[in-house]
């Protein structure tokens, strides 16, 4: 699993029926210090995620595995929503979001 986080989504008239009510988000993944890293990729949101959250996300045949039907043709899928980071090292999430 990798972490990212979600800047904006895809709309797509068309596209797999496997993939028919399905949310694409594109991601800024992030290296292990929550710094951009490589470019942008589009992503299957499984959890519901938005613009601004921190998400963890898989590549490859794991990201088919987690949608409805595992033969869809996707090579990214979020996984899950980050709500807080424990780490030493790491900077918290008092540092990583925006304070309202």
């Amino acid at each position: 699993m990798k972490l990212a986080r979600v800047i904006g989504n895809v709309v797509a008239s068309i596209k797999d029926p496997s993939l028919l009510g399905e949310k694409l988000m594109v991601i800024q993944p992030l290296d292990d210090n929550l710094k951009n890293v490589g470019g942008l990729v589009v992503a299957v949101d499984t959890v519901q995620a938005g613009p601004g959250d921190l998400v963890y996300y898989v590549l490859s045949r794991e990201a088919a595995l987690a949608l409805k039907e595992p033969f869809s043709p996707v090579d990214a899928s979020i996984c899950g929503i980050v709500d807080d980071i424990y780490s030493v090292g790491i900077p918290t999430s008092d540092d990583v979001f925006e304070k309202e």
